[in-house]
């Protein structure tokens, strides 16, 4: 550990106090106002969900994929350290980011701000593990901190409001409803908690213990009282209506032989859930039907040794395409590859001036042709057509 972190984690307190914090941008001068074009950003709604009957054949995603590119206004130092998670606001007119790292930091940036247009906030005091915008609000943004807190950035108001308090060891939240009032966020030590943002405080409807260790939690699109768990060497899926009475996993995903980084269900259907293993592969699972043990479909061999200074590789579906996923890559020249659930290669992202770096969190935009990745130097990187 570098002075510079040592010095930042004597002089940071454990946790942000609690209730709502103002948003006040850290990196502008003091009393500079939020601005105006912010709250209009964030205010704008994407395109509707995509439609089943609209996804693009092979041939033609694979060409989408190829007219995205990266240029070096569309890279910028979005927060200072690490990035360890990031999203994409779910608006068209703009490429609009967010991203969260190593000592708490929340940062905010939109390609057509350029290098300089990058607002940046600190309502954590540890790594930002885990963030995404309402899909019914897209006005608020909620962050999750290893520090224990969970909170929901509210442009509106300026805020950063308390959504979920705990002692530490926050690791993962998923919504479990489509007004994103709902969620299940779980712990490092195999706990989840149910969390209503409607009650007042900033507590657990329930909280359930499942297993030694959690990595990920991710509710079924569709079917949203089940969720899976990615555990130590196995991912669970669990109904939510049956925890208080039995936490029994309804089906489980076999042959992991390390640690299992994440688990995703994929995205329109809830038919596949994507995996990501230490042990070098990427897993999809058929769960169309739940059924004690979900069936292997494919496993595709990809290093996933980061070491201990980058965040860890994790494949995650393209929302707007149901059978294609995305992961960051160890590889040289640097680059991000697409696959499909059949193992097959679609696209290679790479750009020898403007992307040098292992661009470890990855995420497709819900609707536009475009996709961020994130660094362990605090930048965010954006291809789009």
């Amino acid at each position: 550990m570098s002075h510079t972190h040592l010095n930042y984690l004597v002089s940071q307190p454990l946790k942000k106090p609690p209730g709502p914090l103002p948003m006040i941008p850290v990196n502008l001068d003091e009393g500079s106002k939020l601005p105006s074009q912010l709250v209009e950003l964030c205010s704008e709604v994407g395109f509707p969900p995509i439609e089943m009957g609209t996804l693009l054949f092979a041939e033609m995603y694979r060409s989408a994929l190829s007219h995205m590119k990266i240029t070096p206004g569309r890279v910028a130092k979005v927060v200072k350290d690490r990035i360890f998670s990031a999203a994409f606001h779910p608006c068209t007119s703009s490429l609009f980011m967010a991203a969260g790292d190593k000592w708490g930091r929340v940062g905010l940036w939109s390609s057509d701000w350029g290098h300089d247009g990058v607002l940046l906030f600190e309502p954590h005091t540890r790594p930002v593990g885990c963030m995404a915008f309402s899909t019914a609000q897209p006005t608020h943004l909620l962050s999750l901190s290893y520090d224990g807190s969970l909170r929901c950035m509210d442009v509106e108001k300026a805020v950063f409001n308390d959504v979920y308090d705990t002692a530490d060891g926050l690791k993962t939240f998923s919504f479990m409803s489509d007004d994103c009032l709902s969620l299940l966020v779980g712990n490092w030590y195999g706990e989840v908690a149910v969390v209503d943002r409607r009650t007042p405080g900033n507590t657990h409807e329930s909280l359930h213990t499942l297993d030694q260790v959690l990595r990920c939690v991710s509710v079924h699109p569709l079917q949203k009282q089940y969720f899976a768990v990615a555990e130590r060497k196995t991912v669970s899926i669990y109904d939510s209506r049956y925890l208080k009475r039995n936490i029994q996993p309804v089906s489980q995903l076999r042959g992991h032989s390390l640690s299992i980084s994440s688990a995703y269900f994929s995205p329109c259907t809830g038919n596949r859930v994507l995996t990501s293993c230490m042990d070098g592969n990427i897993r999809i699972y058929d769960t169309s039907a739940l059924t004690s043990e979900a069936p292997l479909l494919t496993a595709i061999r990809h290093n996933m040794n980061t070491g201990r200074w980058l965040t860890k590789l994790s494949a995650m579906w393209d929302p707007k395409q149901e059978d294609c996923f995305v992961v960051g890559s160890m590889a040289l020249p640097r680059c991000v590859q697409v696959f499909h659930e059949n193992g097959q290669l679609q696209h290679t992202f790479k750009d020898d001036e403007n992307l040098t770096t292992v661009l470890s969190v990855t995420a497709f935009h819900p609707t536009r042709n475009a996709l961020l990745g994130g660094n362990a130097s605090g930048r965010l990187h954006a291809f789009s057509d």
